[in-house]
């Protein structure tokens, strides 16, 4: 997990939003509807970088017949208070992915 520098650009509310969206995927899904909200970059990058990486922890998880589960809710957490502190997150091999699709 590598960071990005902190941006002085980042409103709390930025912040808040992006440790939400973390913590529980409805709010990444709302985040991308608002179109006040995803219009800021920060949001965006962390609404569609959770979604994507709660997508991955429920196949794995269904997978391992839910024993890799907690270890992906862990993970979660972690990047989540990372995107508090106005890092901006990577996921091996997810951020990759997802800025190839152009969806961040």
């Amino acid at each position: 997990m590598t960071e990005q520098p902190v941006n002085p650009e980042l409103t709390q509310d930025d912040k808040l939003w992006a440790l939400l969206c973390w913590l529980f995927w409805p709010v990444g899904v709302i985040m991308l509807l608002m179109e006040d909200k995803k219009t800021r970059p920060f949001i965006k990058y962390n609404a569609v970088l959770s979604l994507a990486l709660w997508v991955v922890i429920t196949i794995v998880g269904a997978i391992t017949v839910g024993c890799l589960y907690a270890v992906g809710l862990i993970y979660a957490i972690v990047l989540a208070v990372q995107s508090f502190q106005g890092n901006w997150v990577t996921v091996p091999v997810l951020t990759d992915f997802v800025k190839k699709q152009g969806w961040a």
